[in-house]
Parts: structure tokens; sequence; C-alpha cells
């Protein structure tokens, strides 16, 4: 009879590499504006799901994919000169 055990000691020994290094915490910095105006798109359009969408919603979506375009925009603005240390891409 074959034994099973957990693989969790073997999973978590390396817990300490397994964070985020730096470079990677500043390129998620850099790419926080995107993310919230990617997240305020996407409750804006959760937000029509179950019903047909008013002139109100339609203004909210139109406003949050605005600002996702800003963002990404801004992003790659900002990201064009930039070299992260670390190996961040």
């Amino acid at each position: 009879m074959d034994h099973i055990v957990t693989v969790q000691d073997a999973v978590t020994a390396f817990a300490d590499f397994m964070e985020p290094t730096n470079g990677e915490l500043d390129a998620i910095e850099l790419e926080s504006p995107l993310i919230l105006a990617e997240v305020d798109l996407i409750d804006a359009q959760i937000i029509t799901l179950d019903r047909l969408p008013n002139e109100l919603d339609g203004r909210r979506i139109r406003r949050a994919r605005n600002r996702v375009l800003s963002e990404r925009r801004a992003l790659a603005n900002r990201s064009a000169g930039v070299t992260l240390p670390g190996g961040a891409a």
C-alpha cells in the first residue's frame, strides 16, 4: 500500500524566494493607475449586465473606457524610457 503524504513542506520551503522582487513591485506600482481604471470599467459594465443600459450607464462606461485609454497612453509614455532593476518587464 502506498502512503499519501502532503507536499506542503516542499511547496512552502522556498516561500521566501517566491516573494516579488523590488523590480516587480515597482512595475506593479507603475501599472496601478491602469489597473484601477480597468477595474472601474469592469464595474461599470457589470452594472449593466442584468438590465438595459440607460443614458447614465452609457456615460459611465464611456468615461471609464476613456480613462483606461488615457492611462494606457500615460503608462506607455512613462515606461518608454524606464528600465526597472531586477529583470521586471
